[in-house]
């Protein structure tokens, strides 16, 4: 080999070698920074989640912008920060976090929502905040006290925590939602049935909550707890922060200025909606059931059934004329004729209850209202002939002497069984009478629903709060035009101001028969019917009535703030509820708010003037059940869970 080939190969090798010695350099420094960046993304701090949901950005921004939110806290020590996810369909997951300062607890509760959000895969279609402005201290066992002072179960409006630094602290919203709280009837109380001695949590309950949402059980409740309100603030997926009341009867529901007709048409249209989404294809509704654990209602109730293709009828489709709910409606009432109706002889149709094997006059009754309404909607005479039958009914049970009804037959062979079951049946037989009359001009059922009127005044029935007397009386002086029978009306209402402006739960058939009260005062004031009482009606205490109730109402409907701690909240959106009965969802409860609401709109321009700037400020600043206007006395009672 010439000398000249030997240096090339020396040349060759010792690049070789260098090139090695590069790649070794190069691969060590790659792994180097393999090595700072797995350490790096092992030791950072978690990412908050408002760097990934606009819905908790918007809440940040909200709370530690300019909404003077600081201002407003109460308590002394760390300021405490809830947060509450939900993705519409379950049950909302909340984290809390607390610092010396209100952007140090956003801090640290905005990091844990996000590692809640990462380890449940869950996506975010509604936030809610909560920022903790009072707490006090109290024994664990007096905790059973301040919830029986609440009068109504579901009405304890306070958060508790186990420890002062609320590091195991839960909402009022996740303990009623869940069912933690233990509340007694109000046959337990008055029988001396509370115990007073262990705290008033159902800890059965608490410890399947716990364990929901990975927490180990709980087995001892320390002597002393604290007990607290929150300023909370919601955000749904239009990015929009909504402060929520913080106070009163309103705690925890959006902040709403005036409670206007366009208000609450919205509520009218969705629930309606979900009214109409129960009913099945074979006709048939999906009954109820207590959205907390998600638990049917057992049975089915016939009158109700009717009432709510009722309801669907008389305000969605009068207010809205959307026609694709009519199939539904023709299969909710072909399924009351096939399972319901019978005749056993020529001229009589019954409606049966089947669960109890019994006639009831409630039904028939509400059968001739709802196929009236069909009838008069759709300008048809479809059902003129059974409307008849069940007429002729109702005008067998009534005594043509003393006005009043027998209420309850056996169903096998029709004999009597029940000469009263509920005061409700009397003012449905008496508006059922009445549409007959206006459907046929049968003199027979005219003469009839006025006998029943008699009777309403002899003995007096203003004292029922009955909103089916009011619905009766308003259809009865369409025809009827006797002065007495007016001012019976207008004692309905006067009678029963005072009882249902302080009612605390906003059970849902008071206002019903304050708009049906109204439409009846303005019949006559418009045919100048020669009543005496009136100059003695309080027309702006009514007037405030009506407004209170509406409002107060808004707390029975499900927004997204209250949907969310139930276990299927997209099940119950934008439905109506009756908190102090489990929350409880069920046809009627939608029917009774969606009815008074309906005549709400249709009236509300007229209520509209009887409504002080003053009253109308301080009741929509302040919300429900802080103000009462001058004369208001009484005290407030139970709701009965009636059957119509």
């Amino acid at each position: 080999m010439s000398k000249t080939s030997k240096l090339r190969a020396e040349q060759k090798r010792a690049q070789a070698i260098k090139r090695k010695k590069t790649q070794k350099v190069i691969f060590a420094a790659a792994l180097a920074l393999i090595a700072a960046a797995a350490l790096w993304l092992l030791l950072r701090p978690e990412p908050a989640l408002s760097s990934r949901s606009k819905q908790v950005a918007a809440l940040k921004d909200y709370i530690l912008g300019d909404a003077g939110v600081s201002e407003k806290i109460e308590k002394p020590g760390p300021y405490v920060v809830f947060i509450s996810i939900c993705d519409g369909t379950s049950r909302a997951r909340v984290v809390n976090g607390s610092g010396v300062t209100l952007e140090s607890a956003w801090e640290a509760a905005d990091k844990e929502a996000r590692k809640l959000v990462k380890n449940a895969d869950r996506d975010v279609a509604w936030a809610k905040a909560d920022v903790v402005n009072s707490a006090r201290e109290i024994a664990a066992l007096d905790l059973q006290k301040e919830i029986i002072d609440a009068h109504y179960r579901f009405f304890y409006r306070r958060g508790l925590a186990f420890d002062k630094d609320f590091e195991t602290a839960f909402l009022e919203a996740e303990l009623n939602g869940n069912r933690i709280f233990r509340y007694y009837t109000e046959a337990e109380i008055s029988g001396g049935e509370v115990d007073y001695d262990t705290p008033a949590l159902n800890m059965n309950n608490f410890n399947n909550y716990l364990r929901s949402t990975g927490r180990d059980r709980m087995t001892d409740i320390p002597d002393r707890i604290t007990t607290f309100t929150t300023l909370g603030f919601f955000c749904g997926g239009d990015g929009r922060v909504l402060p929520l009341y913080d106070s009163g009867l309103d705690y925890g529901r959006r902040v709403i200025g005036m409670v206007d007709d366009k208000a609450v048409a919205d509520l009218v249209a969705s629930s309606s909606r979900f009214l109409a989404d129960q009913i099945g294809p074979e006709g048939k509704f999906l009954y109820g059931h207590f959205p907390i654990f998600d638990n049917p209602m057992n049975g089915y109730n016939t009158i109700r059934h009717i009432c709510a293709t009722w309801s669907l009828l008389n305000h969605y489709y009068r207010l809205t004329g959307d026609e694709s709910i009519i199939p539904s409606v023709d299969a909710a009432i072909a399924y009351m004729l096939e399972e319901f109706v019978e005749y056993p002889e020529e001229g009589i149709a019954w409606v049966i209850e089947r669960t109890a094997d019994e006639v009831r006059l409630g039904a028939n009754a509400m059968a001739v209202v709802m196929l009236t309404e069909y009838m008069d909607l759709l300008n048809t005479d479809e059902y003129a002939g059974l409307v008849r039958l069940l007429a002729n009914g109702i005008v067998r049970l009534q005594d043509p002497d003393s006005g009043k009804f027998y209420h309850v037959l056996n169903s096998a062979d029709f004999s009597p069984k029940e000469e009263f079951r509920i005061i409700y049946y009397d003012g449905e037989a008496t508006f059922a009478l009445a549409r007959a009359y206006s459907l046929t001009k049968d003199e027979t059922y005219l003469n009839a629903a006025v006998a029943s009127v008699e009777n309403f005044i002899r003995n007096d029935y203003t004292k029922y709060t009955d909103h089916w007397v009011a619905y009766s009386m308003n259809e009865v002086t369409k025809h009827v035009s006797d002065p007495r029978y007016y001012e019976f009306a207008m004692r309905n209402v006067a009678n029963n101001l005072n009882r249902i402006y302080r009612r605390e739960t906003s059970f849902h058939t008071y206002l019903e028969l304050l708009m049906a009260g109204w439409e009846t005062y303005s019949r006559m004031l418009e045919n100048q019917i020669p009543v005496d009482y009136p100059d003695n009606f309080d027309l702006e205490r009514f007037a405030q009535t009506i407004y209170k109730r509406a409002r107060h109402m808004l707390n029975g409907y499900f927004y997204p703030e209250y949907a969310m701690y139930m276990r299927y909240p997209d099940k119950i959106l934008g439905s109506f509820f009756v908190r102090h009965h489990d929350y409880r969802v069920r046809i009627d409860d939608v029917q009774h708010f969606v009815g008074g609401y309906y005549n709400y709109i249709k009236y509300y321009d007229d209520i509209l003037p009887h409504l002080s700037e003053d009253f109308l400020e301080e009741i929509n600043s302040l919300g429900i059940g802080v103000i009462e206007p001058s004369g208001f006395t009484g005290v407030d009672g139970e709701d009965e869970d009636f059957d119509e």
